[in-house]
């Protein structure tokens, strides 16, 4: 595998340069940057999308009938990094990166119709509804029912952990619509609006005391049957194929690499715990800084590997599950360590100085607005906390190693 740049493909690096250099602004960067966990501030989030959709590039992995890009997956590659080292803010996956490729492949003439534009533009903004209380990692454990009543699908019961429910106007859901052998039949994948009578959004605070996660209820709620993607009781089959865009495709490696190198910055200026010099010189922190720089391009490679293959027409294989397990897991090592390298300051609960992703509830900040230390330390006690739900969402680092096992090991 040759490791170089194409001078196409550096040609287009350079257009994508110039592109984020004219139009992601300082605030925009400040988003990126100040964010505490996967999801930036919403209204900024939303901001960069609308740039990116009138350059045509907020989707470029769509088809390009639908509004996507003509590009080859380097490309995809390259933009991807390049946003990514630049620090623009994060787009949310949930329509973009995920439903809407089962829209796609599912949908009637008449869903593509409606959603594909309205995603892209902004107007459309799902959230995700498949955990519930007693069904997460094994999520054909679902209970939430919906029963066959004509025109419409009458659905009651709980959705938890739905990311951005508050500010979702649609959620792509599974329920259960009848009870066979085997429970991963009886599902079926549905598409509803927000706004219909019997929904109650109740906020969850975590532990970060951000309001992004949410517990959704529903109570009797009326769902035409033409909001049902696929077919009633086969849903299993749609959220399997919208399950392999959620774990993988994505560049996870620069952006870790940045945190490494900000880390490495940022434990110069440090004193090391007995107080005789920069933290960066300290033998103990220096070592698992290494550590996870060395994993960090071990990830780039896996990535680019996994590129090659994709490129060649090649079956990736388990490719995206040890993707998803190396870089959630170094990104968890990386915010502990960037919580050690803040020291006291790291420990105060600071949100005022962050971008967080959703609201911080009981929470004044100083009417001065004073901020104890850096920005990047006010950060880092939030990023830790957000950080450790990075092996959990997705579906586990378990289930990871068990598709994995499965697949390489044939266990």
């Amino acid at each position: 595998m040759d490791l170089d740049w194409s001078p196409d493909d550096l040609a287009f690096r350079d257009e994508v340069r110039r592109f984020l250099n004219e139009k992601l602004t300082d605030d925009l960067r400040r988003a990126g940057r100040l964010a505490t966990s996967v999801y930036p501030d919403h209204e900024a989030s939303m901001r960069w999308q609308e740039i990116l959709h009138a350059q045509g590039w907020a989707a470029p992995a769509w088809p390009v009938k639908y509004g996507g890009c003509r590009w080859s997956l380097t490309q995809h590659y390259i933009f991807g990094r390049e946003c990514t080292l630049a620090g623009a803010p994060n787009l949310s996956p949930m329509g973009i990166r995920m439903v809407s490729h089962a829209i796609m492949a599912f949908g009637t003439d008449e869903q593509r119709d409606y959603f594909l534009p309205r995603i892209l533009t902004g107007e459309v903004f799902f959230c995700q509804g498949y955990s519930e209380p007693e069904a997460g990692s094994d999520l054909a454990s679902l209970n939430m029912q919906a029963v066959d009543d004509g025109a419409d699908l009458v659905v009651t019961g709980s959705k938890i952990w739905t990311t951005h429910a508050t500010e979702a106007n649609w959620i792509f859901a599974l329920v259960r619509t009848s009870r066979q052998a085997k429970k991963q039949q009886g599902i079926t994948f549905v598409l509803i609006d927000m706004r219909t009578p019997g929904i109650e959004i109740r906020p969850l605070v975590m532990t970060s005391g951000e309001q992004v996660q949410n517990q959704v209820f529903f109570d009797q709620v009326r769902v035409p049957k033409t909001n049902v993607l696929g077919a009633v009781d086969d849903g299993w089959t749609v959220a399997k194929y919208l399950l392999n865009f959620e774990r993988g495709g994505g560049a996870a490696a620069p952006a870790l690499q940045v945190m490494a190198e900000e880390l490495a910055q940022a434990a110069l200026s440090q004193t090391d715990p007995n107080g005789e010099g920069a933290l960066i010189d300290d033998p103990a922190f220096a070592a698992k800084l290494a550590d996870a720089r060395i994993r960090a391009d071990v990830l780039e490679i896996l990535e680019y590997r996994t590129l090659a293959l994709v490129s060649s027409g090649k079956d990736p294989g388990p490719a995206a599950s040890t993707i998803k397990i190396l870089g959630t897991e170094l990104s968890q090592a990386l915010t502990e360590l960037a919580l050690e390298a803040a020291g006291p300051r790291g420990r105060a609960y600071q949100p005022h100085a962050t971008m967080p992703g959703g609201p911080i509830v009981d929470y004044a900040a100083p009417a001065d607005g004073f901020v104890s230390g850096d920005d990047w330390q006010a950060v880092a006690s939030l990023r830790y906390f957000n950080d450790r739900a990075g092996s959990i969402y997705a579906g586990s680092n378990e289930i990871q190693r068990n598709i994995i096992a499965k697949a390489t090991l044939g266990l």
